[in-house]
């Protein structure tokens, strides 16, 4: 009967608000001595999620419903040890045994993860060429061994107090670069974070492992227009391109035609000579008593030769096309004349007076 009574001075008691732990647990199942917690049961924090209840300080309860001398001490946790609201010591994971305690009111205990957990920062800036992004960062943290009993009793919200040096560094930082900058240094921004908040965390017993910026979103628009921007300077890029290799094809049919010209009239200039000198060769040929060949009589040769090689090519050459000459020896006559009397009037009046 009397222990009867006892339990439920317990249940009364661990329902007081004055004596729950910091964070919402449920006490059900509270009659096994399984540890963690709770008057024998495993703690199911409510209201928010489990890992961010797994990183905050809360008071925990003993293995027993009416005292707190008997606690077990999970490994991923650590637990310190209270004595009417004085810190004492800290516990080693495993069966603990505190001190004589009832009800709890002379023994307490505290707790605090082990674990490294990860904070999600969320921080809204302006760059340097005023657009407003927003950086994503990831603080993975731990407490220290040495520094447990600071991280427990000097900060009452952890999250809020490492957001507000995240902050502080993320809005010192960005508006110094350009957009590009950003999206192109964001190492320089995560070392920054990552060495503030090492120094300013270990004051309070908090070990800062990394500072990750995992994402940065500028506003949508802006987003269309940095493709836009790409788009065009890969378009620029290639219609240079483009355009060097046109150029390239022009010089190369330029100097490939005036090399063919080139070789073409050093043919014809080699043809010419060729026939004066066979022409020559004919006369000398024919004995001592022939008479030398005039100038104009040597000019006449040349173009009826050039006047047969012309007919030669155009019917060669001819592509449907339609030519009219006149063809007669009256006019290859006049158009040795021509030429001839052409090659009159360009002669100096010292070659004329030679000749």
């Amino acid at each position: 009967m009397q222990s009867f009574e006892l339990a439920d001075i317990g249940r009364a008691w661990r329902q007081n608000d004055q004596y729950r732990p910091l964070l919402n647990y449920d006490d059900s199942d509270n009659d096994d001595c399984t540890g963690g917690g709770g008057f024998g049961g495993t703690n199911v924090h409510r209201g928010r999620s489990s890992i961010f209840a797994a990183e905050q300080t809360r008071q925990e309860m003993g293995c027993l419903s009416v005292t707190n001398s008997l606690v077990i001490v999970p490994q991923d946790r650590y637990y310190a040890l209270e004595r009417f609201g004085r810190f004492t010591q800290m516990l080693p994971p495993g069966l603990s045994f505190t001190s004589l305690d009832c009800l709890g009111c002379c023994v307490s205990l505290r707790s605090i993860s082990s674990r490294i957990t990860q904070l999600i920062v969320e921080v809204n800036t302006k760059t340097k060429d005023h657009v407003f992004v927003t950086a994503k960062i990831a603080v993975q943290k731990s407490v220290l061994p040495e520094g447990v009993v600071d991280a427990m009793y000097k900060l009452t919200d952890v999250h809020a107090q490492v957001e507000s040096y995240v902050s502080d560094v993320v809005r010192s930082t960005l508006p110094q670069m350009t957009l590009f900058e950003v999206f192109e240094k964001k190492d320089h921004v995560s070392e920054a974070v990552l060495r503030h908040l090492t120094t300013e965390m270990r004051a309070y017993g908090f070990q800062i492992h990394r500072a990750l910026v995992v994402d940065i979103s500028p506003d949508i628009q802006v987003v269309h227009a940095m493709n836009e921007i790409s788009v065009q300077n890969y378009l620029r890029d290639a219609a240079i391109c483009e355009a060097e290799g046109e150029k390239i094809r022009l010089i190369r049919a330029a100097e490939g035609a005036a090399d063919t010209a080139q070789l073409y009239g050093e043919g014809v200039a080699r043809q010419r000579k060729a026939i004066i000198e066979g022409l020559k060769a004919s006369i000398m040929q024919g004995g001592e008593g022939t008479k030398p060949l005039s100038t104009e009589e040597l000019c006449n040769l040349l173009v009826i030769t050039q006047y047969f090689e012309t007919i030669r090519e155009i019917a060669e050459r001819s592509a449907g096309s339609l030519v009219f000459l006149p063809h007669d020896p009256g006019a290859v006559r006049a158009a040795s004349a021509e030429v001839y009397q052409g090659l009159q009037m360009g002669r100096a009046p010292g070659q004329a007076k030679m000749a």
